[in-house]
């Protein structure tokens, strides 16, 4: 048996098999996903409220955010390695 023949009656045996599946459920019910703010204030209580009204703002945000706190967090690091000694600009390679 060959590797389509093989994959076709896959999909044919997970078809068949799910049918029944959802239809004894009814489709499924929906899921509702929430963060529970009720103890926390300030930022995170911000963001958990933020996150509970619009996950499309909460993902935008967080798009936003991630590479920003990256890029603030690298320069730091960058001061930091200066400050003590460390320059990665003007190293020599220890291969030859």
């Amino acid at each position: 048996m060959s590797g389509f023949a093989k994959l076709a009656l896959l999909m044919l045996f997970l078809s068949l098999g799910l049918e029944p599946a959802l239809a004894a459920g009814g489709g499924g019910a929906a899921i509702v996903i929430v963060a529970d703010s009720r103890n926390l204030t300030g930022l995170l209580g911000w963001w958990a409220n933020l996150y509970n009204e619009s996950h499309l703002y909460f993902t935008l945000l967080t798009v936003v955010l991630i590479p920003l706190i990256g890029s603030i967090f690298g320069l730091l690091a960058d001061f930091a390695m200066k400050r003590i000694g460390i320059d990665l600009k003007s190293r020599e390679l220890a291969e030859h």
